[in-house]
Protein backbone atom coordinates (compact mmCIF):
# COMPACT_ATOMS: atom_id res chain seq x y z
CA UNK A 1 0.00 0.00 0.00
CA UNK A 2 1.34 3.13 -0.77
CA UNK A 3 0.45 7.00 -0.16
CA UNK A 4 -0.98 9.06 -3.24
CA UNK A 5 -3.14 11.99 -4.39
CA UNK A 6 -6.03 11.69 -6.31
CA UNK A 7 -9.56 13.74 -7.95
CA UNK A 8 -12.57 11.98 -7.96
CA UNK A 9 -14.03 11.78 -11.31
CA UNK A 10 -16.98 10.29 -10.84
CA UNK A 11 -19.62 8.80 -8.07
CA UNK A 12 -21.47 6.11 -8.81
CA UNK A 13 -24.18 3.08 -7.63
CA UNK A 14 -21.04 0.63 -6.98
CA UNK A 15 -18.83 3.35 -5.49
CA UNK A 16 -16.32 5.77 -7.64
CA UNK A 17 -13.37 6.25 -9.99
CA UNK A 18 -10.41 8.70 -8.88
CA UNK A 19 -8.05 9.63 -11.30
CA UNK A 20 -4.66 9.50 -9.28
CA UNK A 21 -1.87 12.16 -10.08
CA UNK A 22 -0.39 9.88 -12.82
CA UNK A 23 -3.04 9.55 -15.11
CA UNK A 24 -4.39 6.13 -13.94
CA UNK A 25 -7.54 5.47 -13.06
CA UNK A 26 -8.45 4.19 -9.72
CA UNK A 27 -12.14 2.67 -8.14
CA UNK A 28 -13.15 3.95 -4.51
CA UNK A 29 -14.98 0.38 -3.14
CA UNK A 30 -19.21 0.75 -2.05
CA UNK A 31 -18.32 0.89 1.35
CA UNK A 32 -15.08 3.15 1.84
CA UNK A 33 -17.86 5.53 -0.11
CA UNK A 34 -20.67 4.72 2.18
CA UNK A 35 -18.32 5.89 5.44
CA UNK A 36 -16.85 8.91 3.82
CA UNK A 37 -19.41 10.26 1.30
CA UNK A 38 -19.36 14.11 2.41
CA UNK A 39 -15.09 14.23 2.01
CA UNK A 40 -15.64 12.39 -2.18
CA UNK A 41 -18.66 14.38 -2.82
CA UNK A 42 -16.89 17.97 -2.08
CA UNK A 43 -13.92 16.64 -3.74
CA UNK A 44 -15.63 15.49 -6.71
CA UNK A 45 -17.30 19.40 -6.78
CA UNK A 46 -14.34 21.23 -6.34
CA UNK A 47 -12.20 19.03 -7.94
CA UNK A 48 -9.84 19.07 -5.00
CA UNK A 49 -6.90 16.09 -4.92
CA UNK A 50 -7.34 13.96 -1.83
CA UNK A 51 -4.84 11.75 0.21
CA UNK A 52 -5.68 8.54 -0.80
CA UNK A 53 -3.74 5.19 0.08
CA UNK A 54 -3.20 2.52 -2.92
CA UNK A 55 -3.73 -0.46 -3.12
CA UNK A 56 -3.17 -2.90 -5.89
CA UNK A 57 -5.31 -6.22 -6.13
CA UNK A 58 -4.84 -8.40 -8.87
CA UNK A 59 -4.86 -5.94 -11.79
CA UNK A 60 -6.70 -3.39 -10.20
CA UNK A 61 -5.96 -0.15 -8.88
CA UNK A 62 -8.29 0.56 -4.99
CA UNK A 63 -8.05 3.72 -3.25
CA UNK A 64 -9.05 4.39 0.37
CA UNK A 65 -8.88 7.61 2.36
CA UNK A 66 -5.34 8.09 4.19
CA UNK A 67 -6.55 7.71 7.70
CA UNK A 68 -4.54 10.39 10.26
CA UNK A 69 -3.91 8.62 13.62
CA UNK A 70 -6.42 10.25 15.72
CA UNK A 71 -4.87 12.73 18.53
CA UNK A 72 -5.75 10.85 21.82
CA UNK A 73 -4.92 13.73 24.17
CA UNK A 74 -5.73 17.47 23.62
CA UNK A 75 -4.28 19.01 27.03
CA UNK A 76 -5.68 22.38 26.45
CA UNK A 77 -9.10 20.26 26.90
CA UNK A 78 -8.01 18.02 29.44
CA UNK A 79 -7.04 21.32 31.84
CA UNK A 80 -10.44 22.54 31.43
CA UNK A 81 -11.75 19.59 32.79
CA UNK A 82 -9.30 19.18 35.37
CA UNK A 83 -10.31 22.79 36.37
CA UNK A 84 -14.19 21.85 36.16
CA UNK A 85 -13.88 18.45 38.25
CA UNK A 86 -11.82 20.38 40.98
CA UNK A 87 -14.52 23.26 41.35
CA UNK A 88 -16.92 20.48 41.41
CA UNK A 89 -15.56 18.59 44.35
CA UNK A 90 -16.80 21.64 46.73
CA UNK A 91 -20.43 20.74 45.69
CA UNK A 92 -20.09 17.59 47.71
CA UNK A 93 -22.07 17.14 50.97
CA UNK A 94 -18.55 16.24 53.33
CA UNK A 95 -20.33 14.28 55.48
CA UNK A 96 -22.12 11.77 52.84
CA UNK A 97 -20.61 9.55 50.87
CA UNK A 98 -19.45 10.45 47.05
CA UNK A 99 -22.36 10.76 44.34
CA UNK A 100 -21.38 7.96 42.67
CA UNK A 101 -21.45 5.53 45.60
CA UNK A 102 -25.17 6.93 46.46
CA UNK A 103 -26.15 6.53 42.67
CA UNK A 104 -24.91 2.64 43.12
CA UNK A 105 -25.92 1.77 46.07
CA UNK A 106 -29.76 3.05 45.19
CA UNK A 107 -29.65 1.27 41.58
CA UNK A 108 -28.51 -1.42 44.02
CA UNK A 109 -31.51 -1.36 46.18
CA UNK A 110 -33.46 -0.79 43.35
CA UNK A 111 -32.43 -4.53 41.65
CA UNK A 112 -32.90 -6.07 44.62
CA UNK A 113 -36.16 -5.11 45.13
CA UNK A 114 -36.91 -6.35 41.20
CA UNK A 115 -35.31 -9.72 41.79
CA UNK A 116 -37.34 -9.97 45.18
CA UNK A 117 -40.77 -9.91 43.13
CA UNK A 118 -39.16 -12.55 40.44
CA UNK A 119 -38.74 -15.30 42.70
CA UNK A 120 -40.74 -17.60 42.70
CA UNK A 121 -42.06 -18.77 46.09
Amino acid sequence: MSGVRGTVINIHQHGATVRLEDGTLAAVAADELAENRPTYVSSHASRAPLALVLERRGGHAIVALERSAPRLLDAAFEAQMNAFLRSTQEWEPADEPPAAERHFIRKKRRAASFEARNKVT
